[in-house]
């Protein structure tokens, strides 16, 4: 009787572990390695409610094809040339649309646009997020970004750069969230990617997030927190300590993601339904 009893308890813990464990994969929940923050307190929020032009106030544009800032390609040997031409970036119904095409201008196969806050909205810390449906197509590299707000004193990698949301058009169910510093950018660049099992980012929105505090920063798709990088996981300094402002572009071409090839239809669009800051 006492030996089925004890039986009968180890099978009702069993059952509660794996519920429990089960319930941990479905939430999404981390091991407790990993910092776990919700950041509410509202800083910006962007939600594009006016049409017209991307509010100046917030936004700025890059423009060209990275030569004139002595990056040509943007460093990564992309196709297409910013403007700031309605027919690439307006709100229109709520959401930013950023349009890339394919057309001959300044030289360039191709146009897009790319917005930034730069001197307009930088913060150090705090959870940063966007609501976006991206594109579809080889070639395609839509971003949600950020920049250290020093880098016209310290050069790209040393000012650092968190990549809250990158996407090749190609594999249109994975983003990756990477951080660039000294030691550790570009291709050697910290970085990991989330698969949205049984959809596609293309045909839905979906929102992509970090919290970011003094050592930790923390990668979101839809409130799953899917990767922590901390000072110990980057081989280099640790320059996350300091404001950085932030960039949504589409970008086409380059070594990330490779040329658009004959099936790659155009225009394609990028819309963002708001952009939000908290601490």
């Amino acid at each position: 009787m006492k030996r089925r009893t004890i039986n009968n308890l180890l099978n009702i813990a069993s059952k509660l572990f794996l519920w429990a464990f089960s319930l941990t994969i479905i939430t999404g929940c981390v091991d407790e390695t990993q910092t776990v923050v919700t950041l509410n307190t509202p800083v910006l929020s962007e939600e594009f409610d006016t049409d017209g032009a991307p509010d100046p106030a917030l936004w700025s544009y890059e423009l060209g094809d990275g030569t004139e800032q002595g990056i040509a390609g943007w460093g990564n040997n992309e196709l297409q040339y910013y403007t700031d031409r309605p027919e690439n970036v307006t709100v229109q119904n709520g959401f930013l649309v950023i349009t890339a095409r394919e057309e001959s201008f300044e030289g360039s196969p191709y146009t897009s646009a790319r917005l930034i806050t730069k001197d307009k909205f930088e913060q150090a810390y705090g959870r940063f997020e966007a609501r976006m449906r991206l594109p579809w197509g080889q070639g395609l590299w839509p971003a949600f970004w950020m920049l250290g707000a020093d880098i016209d004193e310290n050069p790209w990698p040393g000012a650092g750069e968190i990549d809250i949301m990158e996407y090749r058009g190609q594999e249109p169910n994975t983003v990756l969230g990477s951080v660039h510093g000294p030691g550790y950018s570009a291709g050697e660049s910290i970085t990991k990617s989330f698969i949205l099992e049984n959809d596609r980012f293309d045909t839905g929105f979906h929102v992509f997030g970090i919290e970011w505090a003094p050592d930790y920063v923390n990668f979101y798709v839809d409130d799953v927190l899917y990767n922590q990088i901390t000072p110990a996981d980057v081989p280099g300094e640790w320059v996350f300590d300091k404001p950085f402002y932030i960039l949504v572009n589409l970008a086409v071409g380059g070594t990330f993601v490779g040329s658009p090839n004959a099936e790659t239809e155009f225009p394609q669009t990028m819309l963002v339904d708001y952009v939000r800051v908290f601490k």
